[in-house]
């Protein structure tokens, strides 16, 4: 059996990722290929078996297959599903930001059927389960079978190491013990997220670093679509790990997550550790970019602050804040995150591969 793979249009990540691994830990014997992005390269194992994502290889690669696993739609031309092949879409996260056919603003026709064209094909949608399956059949109208399994790429977050784990992210990251880890990361804005536009960070991370003392670092995690979005110069206080290939490892060594409207939300919070919600353009990114799925003013799973001041006063005392949002963060991950027990990628295997 072939199974070729994508993960963001060539990374080595995500949910195609943990599946790979369970896979291979399995010993199932299977065939392995990965569309991969030359310039993530060194991100593969060093004994994976990739293509060039783009190339006729990719496509001769894709006619091949006899399961497709991808947690993006595969828009590459002239590519044709085989006959008897099966498409596992695994998507990249629960929405908060409305998407596809559900979003404030729709993309033109051709562009939405080049989508509906790659959905038609799939064979499975994982999903995170209960609204997040509902959104998500939404948003694709798609009507196939789901695989109601949770994500599998936070399967570490639960996993029986993840304690070992954090402490060797954290000494790879120079962070030493007692120090608080602060991860910002913050998602794509849709008039900002293309090069030449003047995409600033909406925080001044060097102020931040400074009120926050030596007592903690700021981990800096930009979208890879906002490549080209202006950064400070990295010191002992701010890590610039916009880079690092697994952001689960960045979860797990983080002692809070600060991001805006990203999916990363739902997945740090399987962790437990606190999440503060820097929405600084609330108004302008739920008014007029994408819209929401929910009210995060009253469905947040940590407090939601609009500026850099009150920001500040949270991240220096985090204690008081895990304690007045507590029950906001349980109801959250009750709603949101209830399939996520660390079992996930065994679900998934157990549905497409079985034993």
């Amino acid at each position: 059996m072939r199974v070729v793979w994508n993960s963001f249009n060539g990374r080595y990540s995500d949910n195609p990722r943990a599946l790979y691994e369970a896979l291979l830990a399995r010993g199932g014997g299977e065939e392995h290929v990965w569309l991969a992005d030359p310039r993530q390269a060194a991100a593969f194992p060093a004994d994976a078996v990739t293509v060039p994502i783009g190339t006729p290889a990719a496509v001769a690669a894709l006619e091949s297959a006899d399961v497709l696993v991808a947690n993006t739609h595969i828009q590459l031309d002239r590519w044709r599903k085989p006959p008897g092949a099966r498409y596992l879409q695994t998507w990249h996260g629960t929405p908060l930001k409305r998407i596809h056919r559900d979003a404030t603003s729709l993309p033109p026709d051709a562009v939405l059927a080049t989508l509906d064209e790659d959905i038609a094909r799939w064979d499975w949608l994982v999903t995170p389960g209960g609204e997040g399956t509902r959104l998500l059949r939404s948003a694709f109208r798609y009507p196939g079978p789901l695989l109601e399994t949770g994500y599998p790429r936070n399967d570490v977050l639960l996993a029986p190491d993840r304690d070992a784990r954090r402490a060797r992210v954290r000494e790879v990251l120079g962070i030493a013990d007692g120090v608080t880890a602060v991860l910002y990361a913050p998602t794509y804005r849709d008039d900002e997220a293309r090069p030449g536009v003047d995409a600033r960070l909406g925080l001044d991370v060097a102020a931040l670093a400074g009120r926050l003392g030596d007592g903690a670092v700021l981990l800096l995690r930009l979208h890879h679509y906002m490549g080209h979005q202006q950064r400070p110069a990295g010191d002992r206080r701010v890590r610039d790990v916009s880079g690092h290939p697994d952001i689960a490892d960045l979860y797990l060594a983080a002692d809070v997550l600060v991001t805006d409207y990203s999916s990363s939300m739902f997945d740090f919070a399987v962790t437990g550790k606190p999440i503060v919600l820097f929405a600084y353009d609330l108004a302008h990114y739920e008014g007029r970019l994408r819209g929401f799925t929910f009210d995060l003013r009253t469905g947040a799973p940590g407090p939601v602050v609009r500026d850099q001041a009150a920001l500040t006063e949270a991240l220096l005392d985090l204690p008081a804040v895990a304690a007045a949002h507590a029950d906001d963060h349980a109801r959250f991950v009750a709603r949101w995150c209830a399939q996520e027990d660390g079992h996930a990628s065994d679900r998934v295997l157990a549905a497409v591969w079985p034993a």
